[in-house]
């Protein structure tokens, strides 16, 4: 049986303001399994972005066990997360966060240059923009696409690297909801031919219920058992 991509065991975040202490995260425990497409929803306040940043190894729980892809990580300090990050995990955020200056090839080279890898770097950026259907577009820079296209760019980027999972805050925020809906059949996509695990971080319940489960947060807590 294959390894979880994610297992998190009681996961608590506290964060410090003067006096105060928030509790973001009140022991969350959770797995999800390679090739899963989950979405996880909650009011403002909830924890989503602390989950989703402790789970992305953005961030680092105050206590608990977090095992990405095999791998212990909750007690890695800042490099190691970021090694970590590099390797295994793919962002999709709701603003894109493209380099407005650089095309589409070149920013999907990015994760390529940050892991050190030179050899074959262009035409591993450029095979994965033809997975989102951009090959037309590799030398525009943002400015010159529309925010479907920018987006597409974004997911290029996020699988370029072949991470365990990408994780997609709001992908679809930003979108019309045509643009929106086809992001979303991309992702679908990527998952059933590429057995790619897919986070979706969403206030969108059309887009949740595309998801294989929904994991709800509040105050910190999961509302149903993941």
């Amino acid at each position: 049986m294959e390894t979880p991509v994610i297992v998190a065991k009681d996961l608590t975040k506290v964060y410090k303001m003067g006096e105060m202490e928030v509790h973001a995260l009140r022991g969350v425990s959770l797995t999800i399994e390679r090739g899963e497409v989950v979405s996880i929803m909650g009011p403002s306040g909830s924890g989503k972005s602390t989950l989703m940043n402790t789970l992305g190894c953005l961030d680092r729980p105050s206590s608990g066990e977090y095992i990405l892809d095999g791998e212990a990580v909750s007690t890695l300090n800042d490099d190691q997360l970021a090694t970590i990050r590099n390797r295994k995990v793919g962002f999709v955020f709701q603003t894109f966060n493209l380099l407005t200056r650089t095309t589409a090839l070149g920013n999907v080279e990015l994760p390529l240059r940050y892991a050190g890898i030179t050899s074959d770097r262009k035409a591993r950026a450029r095979a994965a923009l033809e997975a989102v259907n951009l090959t037309d577009r590799v030398n525009h820079r943002p400015a010159e696409l529309s925010g479907g296209e920018q987006q597409r760019v974004a997911i290029a980027r996020a699988l370029v690297n072949n991470p365990a999972m990408i994780m997609a805050d709001e992908p679809t925020g930003n979108l019309d909801s045509k643009s929106g809906q086809e992001i979303m059949n991309l992702l679908l996509t990527l998952n059933r031919e590429r057995g790619t695990t897919l986070i979706i971080v969403t206030h969108d319940q059309s887009i949740a219920k595309q998801t294989q489960r929904v994991i709800h947060l509040m105050d910190g807590l999961l509302e149903k058992k993941a």
